[in-house]
């Protein structure tokens, strides 16, 4: 285990992905892991929120260099588990599917859809081991990021990528009663659970998809433009809901193996 600069081991996890690099103070310190499934996406920065030691990764690496469908999202959620971190959250851009929700909006959401294809989604290929799923995400850490001004509750489908949606896509989306459309919420989500750590998603709108909104369709540009005008706050409201994160190890709800015998031991 690693751990900051005041020698405390981080327990909770950060995931983010562009804006999100400066998280901590100039106290921070940087370590490489290595795990089976390679290296994670970058080395992981170490420093506080708070009373809380924090384990922060880019998910996409330093500069950005991978694409949704190339994160290695095994290697990054080993890394933290091996690092200690038992907690995580994964703060992402969505696309809205719901004219109520507009950019600058900020949900936590409950539920997930997976439309992705090829990506490794579990570390157990054999020996039947099965996790239970029906409720993706962590009750105790979603309480935590449902701060005031934020939306309680939401699907959020997820996509292969790297591409956004065509119209027909996201009005077929809409009309399942789905909320948001991403492209990273998993297998981050899935693999959290196979490892036992307490998992949620904390995802900013940045655009109404191409089938919500009459214009021309979603532009990356106006994407990453529309984030960079709302990070501060969303950075603000992350740091709040770290310090309200109650102290202990993982929640009841997501220790996936109790009563099972695996066919090698967690890290």
């Amino acid at each position: 285990m690693a751990s900051d600069s005041s020698g405390s081991t981080p327990r909770i996890g950060l995931v983010g992905g562009s804006g999100l690099y400066d998280f901590f103070g100039s106290d921070a310190v940087e370590v490489e892991v290595e795990t089976p499934y390679g290296s994670p996406s970058a080395p992981i920065t170490i420093g506080t929120i708070g009373a809380h030691t924090v384990a922060f990764l880019p998910r996409h690496g330093k500069k950005h260099e991978f694409s949704p469908h190339t994160v290695p999202y095994q290697a990054n959620m080993w890394a933290l588990r091996t690092l200690g971190v038992r907690r995580v959250f994964g703060p992402c851009a969505v696309g809205s599917l719901s004219p109520e929700l507009g950019p600058g909006a900020v949900v936590v959401p409950d539920q997930l859809v997976d439309r992705t294809s090829g990506r490794p989604q579990t570390y157990f290929d054999g020996h039947g081991i099965h996790v239970g799923f029906a409720d993706p995400y962590c009750p105790q850490l979603r309480t935590a990021a449902t701060q005031p001004g934020t939306v309680d509750g939401a699907t959020m489908v997820v996509v292969e990528g790297p591409r956004f949606s065509t119209r027909a896509e996201s009005q077929w989306f809409a009309a399942q009663g789905w909320q948001l459309v991403n492209m990273t919420g998993h297998p981050e989500a899935v693999l959290a659970r196979e490892l036992e750590m307490c998992y949620a998603a904390v995802a900013l709108v940045t655009d109404l998809d191409a089938g919500i909104d009459a214009g021309t369709g979603v532009r990356a540009v106006d994407v990453f433009a529309e984030f960079e005008r709302n990070i501060g706050p969303f950075k603000d409201l992350l740091r709040k809901t770290i310090s309200e994160v109650p102290d202990g190890d993982t929640c009841a709800h997501c220790r996936a193996h109790d009563g099972v015998s695996l066919p090698f031991e967690l890290p």
